[in-house]
């Protein structure tokens, strides 16, 4: 399955329960749906203290252990496919609301047959929360969002342009295959530059993207240019924001190598860790 760099752009994400601000925001919306009910069930004002402490000890140990429990296990939830995620928290929420039921029963003087009741809802609770979750990852995800910056950022300059042709047409009569395969780079590097980048792609295709990038700088910088990759730890399938790399290698090229008449050296070092991948690009 393609991973992506904390988001993936066809299907939901389950939200990082480690996240501070992701547990505030349950606390804050499982106490105010917990208020709301008081309010319901309370016939006077004066009253509504009352019955909320009564709710709030009935709801707290299920939150916090929920919490607890969640944010240990995080890492392994958010690496399960979407579906088996969801199915794998609703478990674990029903499965606590059975546990604590059975062991506060006579603490709090809860009545057996409202097991059935808790859990609906327990389960319409979650599952409005994991809704929630999701709607405001897909608004808000960090990796559109980049994937948005990086297609207003990464139009070629005219300078390469230029350049490049002129690179071209020094090779149309010595080297004409060269020239052709030039052409095609060129081609390829616009064509992507000018599609729609609103969604992630795989890592192995915008490395593609940069090396057609760096045959077409090599033509004109020669043996000013070298490059060194390192993707043995790279996962091919990795998802990223559209054009994120090229960007950085034209920087790289064009204030670590242009300026500069002695050789100079590219590193580019790409690797997963957990849930992450890593580019470390280093320049002159």
């Amino acid at each position: 399955m393609a991973r992506s760099i904390n988001h993936n752009a066809n299907t939901g994400a389950l939200p990082d329960f480690r996240n501070f601000g992701i547990l505030l925001r349950i606390l804050l919306i499982v106490n105010g749906v917990a208020l709301l009910a008081s309010l319901l069930q309370v016939t006077v004002i004066r009253a509504l203290p009352a019955q909320f402490t009564e709710n709030a000890a009935l709801v707290e140990p299920l939150l916090i252990l929920s919490l607890l429990l969640l944010a240990a296990g995080s890492g392994v939830l958010r690496r399960l496919p979407y579906a088996i995620g969801i199915a794998a928290v609703l478990a674990i929420e029903l499965a606590l609301t059975v546990a604590l039921h059975f062991a506060t029963r006579e603490l709090f003087f809860v009545e057996a047959h409202s097991l059935p009741r808790w859990l609906f809802i327990v389960a319409l609770i979650t599952g409005m929360l994991l809704v929630y979750f999701d709607l405001r990852g897909r608004a808000l995800s960090p990796a559109l969002a980049e994937a948005r910056l990086q297609a207003l950022q990464a139009r070629i300059r005219p300078h390469f342009l230029f350049n490049s042709i002129n690179a071209v047409l020094s090779l149309v009569r010595q080297e004409p295959r060269r020239a052709e395969a030039a052409l095609e780079d060129l081609a390829g590097l616009f064509r992507a530059s000018m599609a729609d980048n609103r969604e992630l792609t795989p890592i192995a295709h915008e490395i593609e993207l940069c090396r057609q990038y760096l045959d077409l700088e090599q033509l004109r910088l020669g043996e000013r240019l070298h490059v060194e990759w390192h993707t043995e730890k790279m996962p091919p399938d990795a998802l990223v924001p559209a054009l994120a790399l090229q960007p950085l290698m034209e920087n790289a090229v064009y204030h670590g190598i242009e300026p500069s008449d002695k050789p100079g050296v590219i590193s580019i070092n790409i690797y997963a860790v957990r849930d992450r991948l890593h580019v470390v690009l280093r320049n002159p």
